[in-house]
């Protein structure tokens, strides 16, 4: 077995080359190559590192490196994301949730992430919902028209 870095060195080289949809098909991959890992071992590399799940042909995803996108094109993205992949805008005091597509949430929420907006404290994403904390309740009502103006 060897070290982190070169177990997440590895799990890089496995997703650059391979369909990985689950964090137990990555474990068995890496079981593979030598690497004794168990699921939590997985579930963090795959934090550490910075993957997120991409939407592929038949209504599935996959384990992808994130995209570094440069600041002007952030904007048109998250437009795009939104369009595709938001279902629903929901809030409550701070918290804003958006439904997407299933497999969708975690390439929305980076963007979110990246977009660079001050009131965002942070997005927490799951499979098909994002949960993004705004730093001051009065800022809601901004921050939603400008959701909602991105999804149409």
């Amino acid at each position: 077995m060897g070290t982190k870095a070169s177990r997440q060195k590895m799990i890089q080289k496995i997703i650059e080359k391979e369909e990985i949809g689950t964090q137990f098909d990555l474990a068995e991959r890496l079981k593979q190559h030598g690497y004794n890992v168990t699921q939590a071992t997985v579930s963090r590399d795959i934090k550490e590192i910075g993957l997120i799940k991409i939407p592929v042909e038949g209504n599935f995803s996959k384990y992808s490196m994130p995209v570094n996108i440069s600041v002007g094109n952030i904007a048109e993205r998250m437009r795009r994301m939104f369009i595709d992949n938001a279902v629903s805008i929901d809030s409550a005091e701070n918290l804003i949730i958006v439904k997407t597509l299933p497999g969708t949430a975690q390439g929305l929420a980076a963007c979110l992430d990246q977009c660079g907006w001050q009131e965002i404290i942070g997005c927490i994403a799951g499979d098909d919902t994002i949960l993004i904390i705004i730093k001051d309740k009065q800022m809601m009502s901004d921050i939603i028209v400008r959701f909602e103006s991105l999804m149409n």
